[in-house]
């Protein structure tokens, strides 16, 4: 169990430990790959290099230090073992981890890039962080407790009245037939959309109201969870087509969508459901 203790002191020491994963291992490899230090997962646009391998392992260390008892789900270990994802289903409390979300972006020597960390229990998210060392920023989210930005408090706000909706989506490399012609729903007046860059940093640009929207059609719980939580604590909200809360245990229906506030959710919903 996760005691009030933790949730007092552990959310600074779990900071700490993400910023010094990525000062270690990340950053001093950033702009500095080999070639032989990038490998193609599930294609081109699927990559992993050293600097995720070895920035999951040593968060894998220092949070299981952090919360005795826990375990880690992790994008690099469950891509080794997938009987580890199952985890999220469990009694122990979790740490779902992404060490470089937007390896593409990270390996073309771009900033767009963060780690995400998530703490989950029996399926409900309880904390998370995104940082995006590149850019020197640090959301945090804390269930019940709001989000910050370095600090600063994040509100997502509301889209004004009559404006173009400016929505991020999955990329097609990652989207079924069905799930394309779900997508095609949101090719409509008023709605401009983009693909998506790192998942954790638009969760971001949702919290801190640069970007109305997302839709995404896949449901890995490391690229998802920190980005959701941070979310619903600035105050936006999500769902999938079925009007269902996204579960990060899986069996979700999807696309789903997140935005700003609860009315642009259901307005992304009903567009991606075809009503």
């Amino acid at each position: 169990m996760i005691d009030e203790g933790f949730m007092a002191g552990g959310p600074a020491a779990v900071e700490e430990a993400v910023r010094k994963a990525a000062a270690a291992e990340i950053m001093p490899r950033f702009r500095q790959l080999a070639a032989h230090e990038i490998v193609e997962k599930n294609g081109p646009h699927d990559l992993v290099t050293v600097a995720d391998r070895l920035a999951e392992e040593h968060l894998t260390a220092s949070l299981t230090a952090i919360l005795p008892g826990s375990v880690v789900v992790g994008e690099e270990a469950v891509h080794a073992d997938p009987a580890a994802y199952q985890a999220l289903r469990g009694d122990a409390p979790v740490w779902i981890v992404d060490p470089v979300d937007g390896t593409r972006q990270f390996v073309r020597g771009e900033a767009g890039f963060c780690t995400l960390v998530a703490l989950a229990h029996r399926g409900e998210l309880l904390a998370s962080w995104t940082y995006a060392p590149a850019l020197d920023e640090m959301a945090v989210a804390i269930r019940g407790g709001g989000a910050t930005l370095n600090g600063e408090p994040l509100h997502a706000g509301s889209p004004e009245p009559g404006a173009i909706l400016e929505v991020a989506t999955s990329h097609p490399d990652y989207t079924t037939p069905e799930q394309k012609r779900s997508l095609l729903g949101l090719r409509t007046e008023g709605v401009q959309l983009r693909p998506c860059g790192s998942a954790g940093l638009e969760y971001l640009a949702i919290a801190r109201g640069e970007l109305d929207a997302l839709a995404f059609t896949w449901e890995y719980a490391w690229d998802h969870a920190a980005g959701l939580l941070l979310i619903a604590e600035a105050g936006g909200a999500q769902t999938t087509i079925a009007g269902e809360p996204f579960r990060i245990t899986g069996g979700n229906v999807l696309p789903f969508t997140a935005a700003r506030d609860a009315a642009t959710a259901e307005r992304m919903r009903g567009l991606l459901a075809g009503e």
